[in-house]
């Protein structure tokens, strides 16, 4: 019982943090930035990871909750990986995603779309779903930091 609640809570969490932050990304200027944002290094050529925020949730079993602005360049995607101790929401901010979780359906998602990945779901299809336009789109983890964080298949 005391399992269902935390999850519970931390996907209510999770949720709020999407909206404000989808709600305050959406409402500013190109030309600004975020303060505490901090680019990451690409996983692959072609992929641009900026951190917007970092917290652990001291009062949620020290969950850390990450949010991050993903870019991906025209045809450009990840090969299938899991993502073994994390709850995974995105929300596209522009362009076209492609995302297939475990062995459900191809989404092709475009400004607006939303996708949720459970812990160690299987994450088959990551790309960009233009040839011609790059994709940008927010993820938000809430992650158990003694799981990796990201495992290839």
């Amino acid at each position: 019982m005391k399992k269902t609640v935390v999850s519970h809570v931390a996907f209510g969490c999770a949720t709020a943090l999407l909206a404000s932050c989808v709600t305050y990304l959406a409402l500013e200027p190109e030309s600004m930035s975020l303060p505490q944002a901090r680019a990451q290094a690409p996983a692959n050529t072609g992929t641009r990871q900026t951190e917007l925020f970092k917290t652990t949730m001291n009062d949620v079993l020290g969950r850390v909750v990450t949010i991050r602005r993903t870019e991906r360049d025209p045809g450009n995607g990840s090969g299938p990986h899991r993502h073994p101790g994390s709850h995974t929401f995105g929300y596209v901010l522009e362009g076209s995603y492609e995302v297939r979780v475990d062995d459900g359906p191809l989404q092709k998602l475009g400004p607006g779309g939303t996708f949720y990945e459970p812990p160690g779901a299987l994450h088959a299809v990551s790309r960009n779903g233009s040839s011609t336009q790059p994709v940008k789109y927010l993820v938000i983890q809430v992650s158990d930091p003694t799981k990796p964080q990201t495992v290839p298949e």
